[in-house]
């Protein structure tokens, strides 16, 4: 009876505490979409006004969405942290943006995964790092891209449209659309060639096919024999 009791509560403070369209936490957004749900409870939320979800986005429990460097800070930017429309946000992600950080549409992140703008400096030798503060560089993140458990994007990347950045990566620099990444530092490790396949980039001539997902829906039902 306990059991149930304290598991129904649960449930119920997780649905209540539930940021969504028409609640007092979501009117502090610039912009929070349609039938989007931040999951309870989060982490640190500051800045509100400069942060813009879209419609239909998922952000998981205990994740930080964070403008500027303090919760009292009043010189924000007008769109510091812009997440499109049908995303999923893993739950613990950390979006921290003092600049500009731009989510595209139907991005999808794994857990954990950590997007910046800006860092610390090192250079005067006499000053704490943390107090040292480092230039604001933009990030982007172009539509349909995922990214895996663990990837940290550093301030200044520009990551194409349909991009995967494998678990746990380090991504800086420009990467180009359709393009799979991994490593610390990140490095593209497949492309596609369009009317041919994704190639690997080592020089093995390792290709796999593209499906469209109709082909995979086909395959998994066992409608059509794999392609591969």
């Amino acid at each position: 009876m306990r059991n149930r009791a304290v598991h129904a509560a649960r449930r119920w403070v997780l649905e209540a505490g539930a940021i969504v369209p028409g609640t007092a936490e979501a009117d502090k957004f610039g912009t929070f979409g349609a039938r989007s749900y931040f999951s309870y409870p989060p982490a640190a939320v500051y800045g509100h006004r400069a942060i813009h979800i879209g419609e239909d986005t998922l952000i998981g429990a205990g994740s930080n969405l964070i403008v500027g460097y303090s919760p009292d800070e009043v010189d924000l930017p007008a769109r510091g942290l812009v997440i499109g429309d049908r995303c999923v946000i893993g739950a613990m992600a950390t979006l921290t943006a003092h600049e500009s950080i731009t989510i595209g549409d139907d991005v999808w992140f794994g857990r954990n995964v950590f997007v910046s703008d800006a860092s610390h400096g090192y250079q005067d030798p006499s000053t704490p790092i943390g107090q040292q503060l480092g230039p604001k560089q933009p990030v982007s993140i172009g539509s349909g891209s995922w990214l895996g458990h663990g990837a940290i994007v550093l301030p200044g990347a520009q990551i194409g449209r349909n991009v995967v950045v494998g678990a746990g990566s380090v991504v800086r620099g420009e990467i180009p659309d359709h393009a799979v990444i991994a490593g610390v530092p990140a490095k593209v490790v497949r492309v596609l060639e369009p009317g041919v396949g994704w190639l690997a980039t080592s020089g093995s001539g390792d290709l796999r096919p593209t499906w469209t997902t109709e082909e995979v829906e086909a395959m998994l039902a066992g409608e059509i024999p794999p392609l591969f």
